[in-house]
């Protein structure tokens, strides 16, 4: 039984269709790319993994359990986090109190009820030294940079412990060096046991990180496979590279 099972899934928004007839499965310990060129959906078949939309059709099933009719809380407590090509980060929480609401256990209404609890403020030290910016964790969010943003965000997704990391182009708009880091942090928490689906443009990251490939174009996945076989696809380099 593989861990994420996406089963012809359909979704479409006032007539024009996102999503059409998608199938793929994610197998427990792999690092698997979801790629394909800027309208194949798959910014919308990560929203129907984790609750922000709800499928016109098909199932998605996660441990031998159908999600698709949860809410992104239920199935961020079922073991699935998800980071956003934007951040969207509380800007006038800490960078700590950010990671906090992000905590099954605490939430934003525990952390306005209670503050931090030790525990907690223990765990969200320990992650914000993992990805380098502990110095930074009471600071407000909203003075990080870009690419601060983007290791609070990952940060933040581990906060509730999760089996499958959902990362929305974690590449995009940052420096070699910081690539070069959140690559190493990834495949290091793929070590500790942690799945990875990563939505990503640049392409040397997912050739060299990513095993398998999985390619959407018009709403269907046109191929998937490792990393050789779809950079040799001829419907991959038509529909995804021009040709």
């Amino acid at each position: 039984m593989s861990l994420l099972e996406v089963h012809d899934v359909k979704k479409s928004f006032g007539g024009i269709t996102a999503v059409d007839g998608c199938s793929f499965k994610v197998e427990e310990g792999t690092i698997t790319a979801l790629i394909g060129p800027n309208g194949a959906g798959k910014t919308t078949m990560f929203n129907m993994i984790n609750g922000l939309h709800r499928p016109d059709r098909g199932t998605i099933t996660f441990e031998g359990r159908t999600i698709e009719r949860l809410q992104p809380h239920q199935i961020t407590r079922r073991g699935i986090s998800r980071t956003f090509q934007i951040s969207r980060q509380l800007s006038d929480l800490t960078v700590l109190e950010n990671l906090v609401v992000q905590s099954p256990a605490t939430g934003l209404a525990g952390l306005i009820k209670q503050g931090i609890l030790d525990h907690e403020h223990a765990h969200g030290m320990e992650l914000l030294e993992f990805v380098g910016i502990a110095d930074l964790a009471n600071e407000p969010a909203a003075k990080l940079s870009y690419g601060q943003k983007k290791l609070m965000d990952l940060a933040a997704g581990l906060m509730a412990h999760p089996r499958l990391f959902l990362l929305d182009e974690p590449a995009g708009g940052i420096n070699p060096a910081l690539l070069e880091m959140i690559i190493d942090r990834v495949q290091r928490l793929q070590a500790q046991g942690i799945t990875f689906l990563i939505v990503e443009h640049n392409m040397d990251m997912v050739m060299t990180v990513c095993d398998p490939v999985v390619v959407m174009a018009y709403g269907k996945v046109l191929a998937e496979g490792s990393p050789d076989r779809i950079q040799n696809d001829d419907a991959v380099l038509e529909a995804y590279l021009g040709g």
